[in-house]
């Protein structure tokens, strides 16, 4: 991947998750939130380049300044040893290892399975309504998480929302796509527990990869954690691939 692909996707990201406010530094995104989402609230390399040795301590005081816990969001790779090396000294610890993944959007859409026969449907919006919403505050998912993820979501920047409803008119499944910077970022994604294995998810994929090419954007990403092997199976019969994996480096209890 090339080096103005991994920047762009990095700005996705954020523009998607929309924190609370952004600093950027030569070779680095420091977003900044008190919401739940990791990705608004760490500190983001926009190269896979060996990044300067006193970066750590420089990143680690912009945070604590706003009253923050400083974290870093880094790819597995060797250039980032030394870094990584240097946060462990420090009492950092690595956390929720996550893939990177990308596919072309018209792989999807092709892959995805039909969309749902009517009265089954999925609608897609430009706001995040209390349906979309509801899919993040419902039985089995911690509610204050989801409020928050939801608040972040819905501040994205040229966001969309997909909602799919099954046969009786319940939201089942449901998905955000950002458009940024020549990619579209797959974000949000859930599924009521009551409705998972019936396919939702990808047509909810489907639907978004559906929407990014309308808007002539041709390439997806999303990231979906290392232990999630039911993602990990759903978003390989799509046809994403795990590009680079990360993990967050915070401080240790």
């Amino acid at each position: 991947m090339s080096p103005e692909d991994i920047a762009a996707i990095e700005q996705a990201t954020l523009a998607a998750v929309s924190p609370e406010a952004v600093e950027a530094w030569p070779g680095w995104l420091l977003p900044f939130d008190s919401g739940p989402i990791g990705r608004a609230k760490s500190a983001a390399p926009l190269s896979h380049e060996a990044p300067a040795e006193d970066i750590s301590s420089r990143i680690a005081a912009a945070y604590r300044a706003r009253g923050l816990a400083p974290a870093f969001r880094l790819p597995a790779l060797p250039a980032f040893d030394p870094l990584r090396a240097d946060l462990a000294a420090r009492g950092y610890r690595p956390s929720q290892p996550t893939c990177l993944q990308c596919a072309p959007a018209a792989d999807v859409a092709a892959r995805a399975p039909a969309p749902p026969d009517a009265p089954a449907r999925i609608e897609v919006a430009r706001d995040a309504g209390e349906d979309w919403a509801s899919l993040f505050l419902g039985e089995g998912f911690d509610p204050v998480e989801g409020a928050g993820r939801v608040a972040s979501l819905r501040r994205g920047q040229a966001s969309l929302f997909a909602t799919l409803y099954d046969h009786e008119g319940r939201p089942a499944a449901a998905g955000a796509l950002a458009c940024h910077a020549g990619w579209g970022g797959i974000h949000g994604m859930r599924t009521a527990r009551a409705q998972r294995g019936q396919g939702h998810a990808a047509r909810v994929v489907g639907a978004l990869a559906r929407e990014a090419m309308a808007r002539g954007v041709t390439r997806l990403f999303l990231q979906v954690e290392v232990d999630n092997a039911p993602a990990l199976a759903l978003y390989g019969r799509l046809g994403f691939e795990t590009q680079w994996v990360y993990a967050y480096w915070r401080p240790g209890d």
